[in-house]
Order: C-alpha cells, then sequence, then structure tokens
C-alpha cells in the first residue's frame, strides 16, 4: 500500500482551494519545517468565514434586487461555502476523535 505524503496533499488542497476561489495558485511552500498547526487551523477558518460572509452579502444583494448578482451566483457561493464548513466540521470530528484516543492511552 502507498504511503501519503501529507505536505504534497497540501499543497494540492491549497491549490484546488485557490482555483476554486478563482485565486492564481500560490507558490508551494517548502516543506522545510513541521508546520505551524494553530496558525493553519485559524488561516483555514478565516477562509471559511470569509466564503461565508461572502454568500451571505451575495445573497442580500439579491434579495434587495441588485441586477449586477444573478441566483446561479448567489447558489454556487452557497454551495462553496456550505461545503468548506462541512470541511470543517469534519476536520473537528476527526481531531475530536484524535483527542479522545490520545487522552484514553494508557501511560
Amino acid at each position: 500500500m502507498n504511503e501519503i505524503d501529507t505536505s504534497q496533499l497540501l499543497v494540492q488542497m491549497r491549490a484546488m482551494a485557490a482555483a476554486a476561489q478563482g485565486q492564481p495558485a500560490a507558490a508551494p511552500q517548502p516543506a522545510n519545517g513541521p508546520a505551524d498547526f494553530g496558525a493553519l487551523l485559524k488561516q483555514s477558518i478565516d477562509g471559511v468565514n470569509k466564503l461565508q460572509k461572502a454568500s451571505g452579502d451575495l445573497g442580500n444583494a439579491f434579495v434587495m434586487g441588485d441586477p449586477t448578482v444573478s441566483l446561479a451566483e448567489v447558489m454556487i457561493a452557497k454551495q462553496k461555502s456550505g461545503i468548506a464548513f462541512q470541511a470543517t466540521v469534519q476536520v473537528r470530528n476527526k481531531l475530536l476523535e484524535a483527542y479522545k484516543q490520545i487522552m484514553s492511552m494508557q501511560v
């Protein structure tokens, strides 16, 4: 069975997230040392929050009758924010599961 390279997987996920947001893909960061997990987690949560705010703003603009906002744009923004939120919840669930396993270990 093949070993999964987590650093390469993280680079690919960032590239896909940037492409989904319509931004150019950032240059891959070198994997010289351990990444700051807290900073990565905060950055991910901030990204989800930004997507949710943007979808809410688009929805409000559409409801208010802004002619530059289409229903398709609103629906796509809502789906993007929903998927990002569900992914964040899944990461949280996995972290809690790992924490529980670590806490139940006998020393």
